[in-house]
């Protein structure tokens, strides 16, 4: 008994060697002694450490020989530990079934706690075999029997493995929400639960949300290698390589896998081990090793991660197994491998369902089948469609746009390769943007939700004022970062509708295009190309190299930001207005010139790529000449194009604090507007213009604006009691059908993987609002105040947005420099 206990004391240190030395000791000692019940029991702790270990095996054949001598309550833990072993193993369904012996054996002795035990074990296996439901009855059990028994800790760590299953099972905002609980309920009771971190780590790599794994990682790892978890370190070092492979940070991960590797070798964790070397392996092949020596331990490593119970990384293992197979010339070897992988086309979980069809797609292009590999490929993207749009938040569904961008961009390569012009725009139409194809979930009333809104809006004044007077603003800044935090946190427990609109295809964008044309740019192996569609008929038009246009974009934006900012005297000598002619002339050459005499003198619709969102596209002679507008993607243009225009609606007109001209601007505006409602001086709140806004058919708002890089969703307007961010307008019932931002930057957005948008304008097309006139760069203030003042009186007249900014812009152009400027940087988003 003193040798057992001193194995399972080693056991909690994570000295896994030394807990065995003294395991097996005590089972020589009973088994001299001729006591089998002590056997028995020492045999039973000896198969958990084995199982920590990695070698399932013999801890199996460690429980065999201990069960037959075990009876009554004990036997029922016995199969319980059994059911540990199995679940380590991924042998889920003969798991499950030894947890219901274990159930049906305390039930029957009056165990309540091997009951509660077994069935928050068995929950978790229930998760895995994709029964969220059966597993939810296992936790609700579990939890109600410790809190009759009065294990308060306990309660909370079954809900904890209820958030676990819930993300195994895809429902993220879920397992976010349960998460979150069992954090605070833990806080609450005093006890640390750093694993909770590699939980959360999970999380955010299903998403994945890749700069906030980056630094969780980093925590995560410094704060267990701190209070000496080498345990829980090593599974830590391990997210650091994973969070690095997808952060493309290829040495970080090699340093990482490695200790880690280290650390469950030294703790005789051999499958863990296993998944180690796997990041080693997939290191190796993004460094660009195809070797035979890589493909056999590819294959070997597979084998062992799916025998672990590693069946995500197995598969990922498969795939890029059959990659270097192919690069080897062997193909059967990687049909094979390609077929075994797309057995997953039916897994539990969406993310394995998706690899699985992607996995069926390469199997269908070895053979020749480039129809059937469009079909596996599209069918993987449905899946992640209906995964994503389980999620509400508008920044998480951004996010997730990256676990579709292979399957999208090989879409696209097979698209292109058909030469169909239809084809193309189908296929960048459904690797683009497609969070905006989703119906927007609404936040729920959530007073701690408000009170946080409302303390973020007096920190942000109180932090802009302290910058204003030179104060110290560094406990501001901290406590700002705190409260958007648990806003984002907040949010991101919203459940999605679970509905997605259908990618838009040539013939639908037809009918709405009536006399314009639509140019979907396209980048695709470092070679942009356009799609325009026009007439009922689509064409492709190659242009130059992706890379060729950062250099102009980059210097026509520099330009303009230095005519808007330069004092008057300083503007002829500065060269400024030169170099955004040179450059915005260049530009409209790369990106124009091959297709100018299919465009003629027609209205035009715009959806860019990569960068070119940033682009000030007025300041081109090809956009100046026509009007434009830009979306996100055809279908989100479709989307605004189709909305029912409502009737005749009240006008807002809006003047944030500390500009000038806003409030001349908004009252020059309404005089011509008798019903309009007017918001300025100490009135223009957070609270009064959100409420005002909701449902308008027009709103103007002349404030500064801030766009924020770090993060995007608290891009805000600044109003007198401090910023009205996204989180604020995701409340209106109804989105203004029609808004102008007289502002900075909002027009703005951060791009993510498969062209995902992330920022005011963006979130505004997906709440439905039709068109958005908004700035790309910062302006000018009097010329920004006549252009807009231009732009109503057209807009009055009953002109089309696109249309009315067209000649507002060209009005402004003749005013100078800053004319030219303030024109330039102003976009019709949407649909006019």
């Amino acid at each position: 008994m003193a040798e057992r206990a001193i194995g399972l004391a080693y056991r909690e240190l994570n000295d896994f060697g030394s807990a065995l030395e003294h395991l097996d000791r005590a089972v020589r000692i009973a088994v001299r002694a001729g006591d089998r019940h002590a056997a028995a029991l020492a045999r039973l702790s000896r198969a958990y450490v084995l199982a920590n270990t990695g070698r399932n095996g013999a801890a199996l054949r460690s429980l065999a020989a201990a069960l037959p001598d075990l009876h009554g309550v004990e036997a029922g833990h016995g199969r319980m530990q059994r059911g540990v072993v199995l679940y380590f193993a991924g042998r889920f369904s003969e798991s499950e079934v030894e947890y219901g012996a274990a159930i049906a054996l305390a039930v029957e002795h009056g165990d309540q706690i091997g009951e509660a035990r077994a069935r928050n074990n068995r929950g978790l296996v229930r998760a895995n075999l994709g029964d969220p439901a059966a597993a939810e009855r296992d936790f609700t059990r579990a939890g109600a029997l410790f809190t009759d028994l009065g294990f308060e800790l306990a309660g909370v760590d079954v809900r904890w493995n209820g958030g676990v299953a819930a993300a195994q099972a895809g429902q993220v905002p879920r397992a976010l929400r349960i998460l979150a609980d069992a954090d605070a309920d833990y806080e609450r009771l005093d006890v640390p639960r750093p694993a909770l971190l590699l939980d959360r780590l999970e999380l955010l790599l299903s998403i994945p949300l890749v700069e906030e794994a980056v630094a969780l990682a980093e925590r995560a790892v410094t704060r267990l290698r701190d209070r000496g978890m080498d345990s829980d370190l090593a599974e830590a070092l391990l997210f650091r390589a994973r969070v690095a492979l997808l952060a493309g940070d290829l040495d970080t991960l090699e340093t990482a896998a490695a200790e880690a590797l280290e650390l469950f070798q030294r703790q005789r964790r051999r499958s863990w081990a296993d998944f180690a070397r796997h990041m080693q392996l997939r290191a190796a092949f993004v460094r660009g090793d195809r070797s035979p020596t890589l493909l056999t331990a590819t294959v070997r490593g597979a084998n062992r991660l799916d025998d672990a119970g590693w069946t995500t990384a197995a598969l990922a293992a498969r795939i890029e197994a059959a990659q270097l197979a192919v690069g080897l010339g062997r193909l059967p070897q990687a049909r094979r491998l390609l077929a075994q992988a797309a057995g997953h086309r039916t897994s539990s979980t969406g993310i394995r369902r998706a690899q699985g069809w992607y996995a069926e797609s390469l199997r269908r292009r070895l053979v020749g089948d480039r129809r059937g590999a469009l079909t596996a490929l599209r069918s993987g993207l449905i899946v992640l469609d209906a995964y994503r749009a389980a999620v509400g938040a508008f920044d998480l569904r951004a996010h997730s746009g990256a676990l579709g961008e292979q399957l999208a961009r090989d879409g696209l390569t097979l698209s292109i390769e058909t030469r169909r012009p239809e084809t193309v725009i189908a296929w960048a139409e459904r690797g683009r943007a497609g969070a905006l194809r989703m119906t927007p979930a609404r936040p729920p009333s959530d007073p701690r939700l408000a009170a946080a809104l409302s303390d973020l809006r007096v920190t942000a004044t109180d932090l802009r004022q302290a910058v204003l007077d030179g104060a110290p603003y560094a406990g501001l800044d901290r406590r700002r970062n705190r409260l958007e935090t648990l806003i984002r946190d907040k949010t991101r427990q919203v459940e999605g509708p679970g509905t997605v609109a259908r990618p838009a295809t040539v013939a639908m964008i037809s009918d709405r295009l009536a006399g314009a044309v639509l140019v979907e740019f396209v980048e695709h192996s470092g070679q942009l190309s356009a799609v325009l569609v026009r007439n009922g008929r689509a064409q492709m038009c190659h242009l130059d190299a992706a890379g060729a246009t950062r250099q102009p974009l980059k210097i026509l934006r520099f330009a303009l930001q230095r005519l808007a900012a330069l004092p008057e005297a300083e503007l002829e000598r500065s060269g400024a207005r030169a170099a955004a002619d040179r450059a915005a002339s260049q530009l409209d050459t790369l990106l124009f010139a091959p297709m100018r005499d299919r465009i003629g003198d027609r209205p035009l619709v715009l959806v860019p790529t990569g960068a070119l969102h940033a682009t000030p596209w007025s300041a081109l002679a090809t956009c100046a000449d026509h009007p434009t507008v830009v979306a996100p993607s055809a279908t989100s243009w479709l989307r605004a194009a189709s909305r029912e225009r409502r009737a005749a609606n009240t006008a807002v007109y809006v003047a944030g604090p500390n500009l000038a001209d806003a409030t001349i601007e908004t009252r020059v505006l309404s005089r011509s507007t008798p019903d309009a409602v007017v918001i300025d001086g100490p009135q223009a709140r957070v609270e009064a213009v959100a409420s005002a806004l909701d449902g308008c058919g027009l709103a103007h708002i002349a404030a500064h604006g801030s766009f924020r890089w770090d993060n995007p969703l608290f891009s805000a307007i600044e109003l007198v009691d401090g910023p009205l961010t996204l989180h604020d307008l995701q409340s209106l019932t109804q989105a203004p059908e029609v808004l102008v931002l007289s502002a900075c930057d909002l027009g703005l957005s951060s791009v993510r993987p498969g062209d995902e948008l992330m920022g005011l304008t963006a979130a505004l097309l997906g709440l439905g609002t039709r068109t958005l006139i908004a700035s790309v760069l910062s302006v000018p203030s009097e010329d920004t105040v006549a252009l807009m003042l231009e732009l109503h009186r057209h807009l009055r007249t009953g002109t089309p947005a696109a249309d009315a900014l067209a000649h507002a812009q060209r009005h402004s152009r003749s005013r100078g420099a800053r004319g030219f400027a303030a024109a330039a940087s102003f976009v019709c988003f949407g649909a006019s």
